[in-house]
């Protein structure tokens, strides 16, 4: 599991409701044979990814910039946020070679990529964070 699974686990991304988890009724035997009516799609609900952080942010001791800080995002949610850590996560998210070399740029980069990444899989992320 990545770095980037890892995040999304903290913040509740992939919980399954109970009714998607429910399994299909057991056949019975000699029963007659009906055609099974297809699954009912399972809507996406958002994850919110701002109140979950503001929530952890309020009950840290530390004063963390989760909304401009890569490290501090980290941090907050109880992750590695050594720069090896960092470094794997922006390899696991495809940052460009350039910007690996400067780990400024880097921590930027990888910043916007993660919050992007979570807008992308149903997370309220504020159109202001992603810009």
């Amino acid at each position: 599991m990545g770095l980037f699974s890892s995040i999304m686990e903290k913040l509740g991304f992939g919980a399954k409701s109970a009714q998607a988890a429910t399994p299909p009724p057991a056949a019975v035997p000699n029963a007659p044979s009906t055609p099974a009516a297809a699954p009912s799609p399972v809507a996406m609900s958002a994850v919110d990814v701002v109140g979950k952080l503001e929530g952890l942010a309020a009950k840290n001791s530390q004063k963390l910039n989760w909304k401009s800080s890569i490290v501090d995002l980290l941090k907050l949610l109880g992750l590695d946020s050594s720069l090896t850590a960092r470094k794997e996560l922006a390899t696991e998210l495809g940052c460009p070679a350039d910007k690996m070399g400067d780990s400024a740029q880097m921590n930027m980069w990888l910043h916007k990529t993660v919050l992007k990444k979570l807008a992308d899989n149903g997370g309220n992320i504020p159109k202001e964070l992603l810009s």
